[in-house]
């Protein structure tokens, strides 16, 4: 892999709000089309997962949710709309922690986070939540083919999400899909500048790609839910979440 020279990022301009059932391929194409990019190959494309999930019909009416007495215990706790604490439970494959405010879980798709991901901003419903896509991964690649039949250009394509991170404050963009590239880049055997074998680096580069495109998106009322990148140093081939996640037998908080 060449040193990395030179990393553009591109917001896709005039992306409508997404709606469900829409071609995000086609969406993709016209923005790429408004900025003047044309795909190459090795060119990334990163999207914010709330535009999968709306695309995909993963919002829900609280007022359609039927109340767990699980949920609604936890909801006492927590100081939460029982509702939505139903639905976080059931996108969770286990409580972690919970306080007034806030409740942590393992998600069902293996991470661990805030609230099962579940959010209810930039939706224009009050009544309403989005939950994350039901299998990030499978989205990803379904953009990736749709977008190389249209453009033939060998891409890589992540879905991101902002979580927060133990031990320090404030969200970060990280990967919960991708497709076409390896997740991590193992740098163990390399050498550094002075010759010493580097024998623990593994970097954990769809996250880094995830974090940097996140800078763009923004989260509030920027409406750039989808990022080109070109010239970033990523190693080409099949990839999947599942590879970002720590096994448990090696989790020292969590055992």
């Amino acid at each position: 892999m060449s040193s990395l020279a030179h990393l553009t990022l591109t917001a896709l301009p005039q992306i409508p709000l997404i709606q469900p059932g829409d071609d995000l391929v086609a969406i993709t194409l016209a923005g790429l089309k408004g900025a003047g990019l044309r795909l190459q190959n090795g060119d990334v494309l990163v999207y914010a997962s709330k535009i999968l999930s709306k695309a995909e019909g993963r919002q829900v009416a609280l007022s359609q949710v039927q109340i767990t007495p699980e949920a609604r215990a936890l909801a006492q706790r927590t100081g939460k709309d029982p509702r939505l604490v139903t639905l976080i439970l059931e996108e969770s494959a286990q409580v972690l922690r919970a306080r007034p405010g806030l409740i942590i879980v393992e998600h069902r798709l293996g991470f661990v986070c805030a609230n099962a991901g579940i959010d209810a901003s930039n939706l224009g419903e009050e009544d309403g939540v989005l939950l994350l896509p039901r299998d990030p991964d499978a989205s990803a690649r379904r953009l990736r083919a749709g977008l190389q039949q249209a453009t033939h250009a060998d891409v890589a394509v992540i879905i991101n999400d902002s979580h927060g991170r133990a031990w320090r404050l404030g969200t970060v963009g990280v990967a919960i899909g991708l497709a076409g590239l390896h997740p991590l880049t193992d740098r163990r055997g390399d050498r550094d500048l002075f010759g010493r074998e580097m024998r623990v680096t593994v970097l954990g580069t769809a996250d880094e790609i995830a974090a940097a495109a996140s800078l763009l998106q923004g989260g509030t009322d920027e409406a750039r839910p989808i990022i080109h990148m070109r010239g970033v140093p990523y190693r080409a081939g099949p990839g999947r979440l599942q590879d970002l996640l720590r096994p448990r037998e090696l989790d020292l908080f969590r055992k």
